[in-house]
């Protein structure tokens, strides 16, 4: 071998033996201890049963933990150096020093520092809380020893793996590298390795004096500079639950803040405000230090949101209030106005997202995970700094970073080389942000990290560094000129498509609690306006966190262990009882309680007839003439109209009436049709025709509501993913079904579906009422299936390019080919109420109520039902699924179909109470058909202001007037953290407003009360 060759084994070999000239092991620490199921604080700890542990006893229970305790005394050898305690528990674990929550052990800190200079005879008390975990096989204590560090010795191994790693990244023939090469010549001439202790510190020292010229060696005024952002990704839940969470958190920031201590230069970002509530509520004296280090500068609250949420799945509202929520606990915490939007793990970033950043002060984006993908080679993501346009023309200043930035092992000349090698935009750049620091579960930087970071601020052949809040990037890029890039519409993440389906319990009662948050804040402020309720704002406030919560990346995508989905679905089922019944009462309160009428009640903001059970005892109502009632399975069902945002009173009639209405609608086993539209279902209950009346045309181009099943067998990450080929991977579905009647007219007629599908069984209604172009498939399903991929089928005669999915304040379109690889990418996308083919002078669309995830191909629309993936949750979505869905079409431009409006109706029922009220109220209505007002609720600070948002759904620019049925004193224009922005004139009771296309509009009103007449 040659000389150079044998230098560099030298040091490879060297550097992977660090830790055994780096560590003087003085004594074994032997601690006692306990477990326990609950959660324990450190001033708990007295009267405990502290027993004695040997190494290599396991112990702990599956989700439990253990609390070990032991006292050192400072030994003599030790006097004046760093003392630390090289723990093992088998496990994680938070650490006390003294009764000071101060560092952890885990994965990338392997010990904890007693102190940095020694005094004999001090005392030092150890305990320790760790993670029994949650497999098969219990922890096995460790043996921990006290050790002394040998600071010399550390500092020479870094020196020496800077300069060693910085010579595998030049150029081989390279002058820099020769110099390197030299240099570790000597250094290994001059290394004693039969030295110990004092001895060798002298010895490597030498050693570091032979390198320091080449590290002092600085670059060129071209070298490009990376803004480092220390920083910890920490997942709320994934492969933990929740109540690990809460220790991995202290573990973290008390990391952290030991490190601040030894390196005042050190600023560390950390983003969810839930994640500081946490050590605010169980860790009061590890926040104050935070507090403190927040004060200084060093810890930077950053990030904007309560979580880093998917924002995919969640609706609008919510994402604002994520930002409502997370800006304002940081601001009243630490006086801090969040300006970046930082979601390193998520799986993909909605096309509104910009609006919805611009509309809450957010002015920056910052994420890593578009370049995380396998099998996305052929097209990646072309930009790292570029301004991100959303659908409605926002733009924000964004910058993403290399994939797997939030977990690198140290920050290395290697890596920073790699940030700037590997970037996708090659010109206009000479600057980039890094993150460093161990994440996913937490940790954060360790020591190597910084002390690599003190000799990297401007080493030859490295990128320069600077260190701080990463809003310094951002305003460095503005200083300099922003690039000339620009992305328009959504980032689209070419992996982990399964998370739209996967876990579809947890995905159901988000929807349904978005939409009873809705329906609670609506008739709550009615209720505080007209009869002096008391509004629930801090009732509210806190369910609405613990929704936010929900959303995290891992929770509602489905992505996380079985326990996480379990108690998500408790919480999710217990928030929206919550929420419901704050509605049923605002409702309730709105009615004089007279049992001989009843009260419809209508959420959206325009006037409905809708399909409602009548109460038991109620065989009719009547508003002057008693409506047409139809007995369907033991339950009166009547047809009823409700104003816009309002509600109306009619009469109940207690004893069944004659009906003699003549049935507009009717079915067979075979056959189903009502004015507007006539449908042949066959023997598997399929859809044989779609018949058009208005048009006399036919939409089917083949069998209809197909249910297709796949082998969902992915090469990783089973939760997440959908693999592009699974259509290759058919099950075979060719159980006959029974096909029965169970309705028909004169409101409805439905025809019942019973079927096998492989394991699993399905039971499915459709339904089509009178006057309605609206086909609905009220659907129950028993999945028994594992590593299965459901879908149903839709293939339509329409001819169009692209295809159309409703996201967050409005849609956008996709291609439905693919001819190019990032059209192929998008095989599978997601939707929320609606997804639609058009063409210019009509469309068909598939209307949902709690299906996300959708595929196009051609003319062919096909929704992803349910899926069965079995890794890192064994039991993903087995049992009892309810879900409707349907179709509408309509005849004429898109501009003018019912789309929209139809998928709000099948998602939001009205409402019926007993009671009466006045005849016919209004609370709000728009005199255009795609301005939607979606949120109404009293302002959060409570002053009595009604705060109503409003947005464009149809792409197109719009001018509107709003009627409200409120008296007005003044209108405000305000942003979406409910900042007044400008006032707005108003005549009366009448606001105009104009919209850009999918614009989204906050105005605040200081009402005197209801009008009268």
């Amino acid at each position: 071998m040659s000389e150079k060759k044998e230098i560099l084994f030298h040091a490879e070999k060297l550097l992977n033996k660090r830790d055994q000239y780096m560590i003087t092991k003085v004594s074994p620490i032997d601690f006692s201890g306990f477990t326990t199921m609950e959660q324990l604080f450190i001033h708990e700890m007295n009267g405990q049963p502290f027993q004695s542990i040997a190494p290599g006893q396991r112990w702990g229970e599956q989700w439990g933990y253990g609390w070990f305790r032991a006292t050192i005394v400072v030994p003599e050898e030790a006097e004046g150096k760093r003392l630390v305690a090289m723990l093992d528990f088998g496990s994680e674990a938070t650490v006390y020093i003294n009764g000071i929550v101060s560092g952890a052990k885990d994965l990338n800190h392997h010990y904890v520092t007693l102190t940095r200079s020694a005094k004999a005879g001090e005392p030092f008390e150890i305990v320790a809380e760790a993670y029994a975990g949650h497999s098969d096989s219990r922890p096995t204590f460790g043996e921990s020893q006290l050790c002394v560090f040998e600071e010399e010795v550390y500092q020479f191994f870094i020196d020496l793996e800077c300069l060693y790693d910085l010579r595998n990244h030049l150029d081989a023939k390279s002058l820099r590298v020769a110099e390197i090469d030299r240099c570790l010549t000597q250094v290994f001439a001059t290394l004693d390795l039969t030295l110990r202790q004092e001895r060798l510190g002298e010895n490597v020292k030498e050693c570091r004096k032979i390198m320091e010229p080449l590290l002092s060696c600085v670059n060129g005024s071209t070298a490009p500079t990376l803004y480092l952002m220390g920083q910890s990704h920490l997942d709320v839940a994934w492969l933990w639950p929740l109540a690990e969470t809460k220790r991995k958190i202290a573990r973290t920031m008390s990391n952290q803040l030991a490190l601040m201590d030894e390196y005042p230069e050190y600023t560390y970002t950390q983003s969810q405000p839930y994640l500081f509530q946490l050590v605010k509520t169980l860790y009061p004296e590890l926040y104050e230090r935070i507090k403190q280090a927040v004060k200084e500068g060093r810890i930077v609250p950053e990030g904007s949101m309560w979580v880093e949420p998917d924002t995919n799945l969640p609706s609008g509202e919510s994402l604002i209030r994520q930002a409502l929520h997370g800006k304002r606990f940081f601001k009243e915490e630490f006086g801090v106005d969040n300006e970046m939007l930082w979601l390193p793990d998520v799986f993909g970033y909605a096309g509104n997202l910009p609006q919805i950043m611009k509309g809450c002060g957010i002015k920056y984006f910052a994420s890593t995970k578009l370049f995380g993908t396998y099998d996305n080679i052929a097209d990646p993501f072309p930009h790292n700094t570029f301004m991100w346009e959303g659908i409605d023309g926002s733009q924000i200043l964004t910058h993403l970073m290399n994939y797997g930035d939030y977990y690198p092992i140290r920050i290395n000349p290697s890596f920073l080389i790699h940030q700037w090698n590997d970037r996708v935009q090659l010109e206009g750049i000479s600057t980039r942000l890094t993150q460093f620091g161990h994440g996913d579960g937490g940790g954060g930087s360790n020591r190597d990290d910084l002390e690599f970071m003190r000799r990297l601020g401007n080493l030859e052949g490295v990128p320069k560094t600077k260190h701080g809040s990463p809003i310094e990037y951002f305003e460095d890029q503005i200083e300099k000129g922003i690039p000339d890039k620009k992305y328009t519409g959504e980032l689209y993440y070419p992996a982990h498509r399964g998370t739209y389906t996967t876990q579809a319990i947890i995905k159901k009662l988000n929807r349904k609690a978005e939409i009873g948050f809705r329906e609670a804040e609506l008739w709550g402020a009615a209720a505080a306006l007209l009869h002096s309720r008391t509004y629930p704002h801090a009732e509210l406030d806190r369910l609405w966190k613990n929704l936010l919560l929900h959303q995290f990346h891992d929770i509602l995508p489905g992505s996380s262990i079985h326990r996480v989905h379990e108690e998500a679905q408790i919480e999710l089922k217990e928030l929206n009882q919550k929420v419901y019944g704050m509605a049923f009462v605002a409702r309730e309160a709105l009615t004089d309680g007279d049992v001989s009428r009843v009260t419809v009640f209508n959420s959206l903001s325009w006037p409905r007839k809708e399909l409602v059970a009548l109460p038991a005892g109620v065989h009719g109502i009547a508003n002057g003439e008693v409506l047409p009632v139809q007995l369907h399975e033991g339950v009166r069902y009547a047809e009823v109209e409700a104003p816009s945002m309002g509600w109306s009173t009619y009469k109940a009639v207690p004893e069944a009436a004659d009906n003699p209405a003549v049935p507009a609608v009717m079915a067979t086993e075979s056959h189903m049709e009502n004015e507007w539209i006539a449908l042949e279902v066959n023997e598997k209950g399929e859809i044989a025709r779609i018949f058009d009346k208005e048009t006399g045309t036919e939409w089917a181009a083949d069998r209809c509501n197909v249910m297709r099943m796949y082998r969902d067998q992915n090469s990783d990450f089973d939760a997440w993913e959908i693999d592009r080929r699974y259509r290759l991977a058919p099950v075979e579905l060719n159980a006959s079904a029974k096909v029965t009647v169970t309705a028909n007219g004169p409101i409805f007629a439905t025809i019942r579906v019973e079927r096998e599908l492989n394991q699993s069984t399905m039971v499915q209604d459709i339904r089509l009422r009178a006057g309605s172009r609206r086909v609905e498939f009220h659907t129950t399903i028993h999945w028994y299936e594992k590593n299965k991929l459901l879908k149903v089928d839709f293939p339509v005669r329409v001819h169009t390019n692209e295809s159309l999915q409703e996201i967050q304040f409005g849609y956008v379109r996709r291609p439905n080919h693919a001819s190019r690889p990032h059209d192929a990418d998008r095989y599978e996308v997601v939707q929320h109420k609606w997804s639609a083919l058009a063409e210019a002078n009509r469309g068909f669309a598939l209307l949902n109520d709690c299906k996300y995830g959708i595929s196009v191909n051609d003319n062919t629309m096909s929704l992803t039902l349910l899926r069965a993936p079995t890794w890192p949750d064994e039991t993903s979505d087995q049992g009892v699924h309810h879900f409707t869905y349907g179709f509408t079409f309509w005849n004429g431009a898109f501009l003018d179909s019912p789309v929209v409006r139809e998928a709000y109706e099948l998602n939001y029922p009205v409402n019926l109470v007993p009671g009466g009220s006045q005849e016919m109220q209004s609370l709000l209505s728009i005199d255009q058909a795609n301005v939607i007002a979606e949120t109404v609720k009293l302002a959060e600070d409570e002053s009595g202001g009604w705060i109503v948002r409003l947005y464009e759904s149809k792409g197109a620019s719009v001018a509107c007037e709003l009627h409200f049925g409120l008296s007005l004193k003044a209108v405000y224009d305000t942003n979406m953290l409910e900042e007044n922005v400008a006032e707005l004139p108003h005549e009366g009771e009448h606001v105009r407003l104009e919209f850009r296309p999918f614009e989204v509009k906050t105005v605040r009103l200081q009402v005197n009360g209801r009008n009268k007449g």
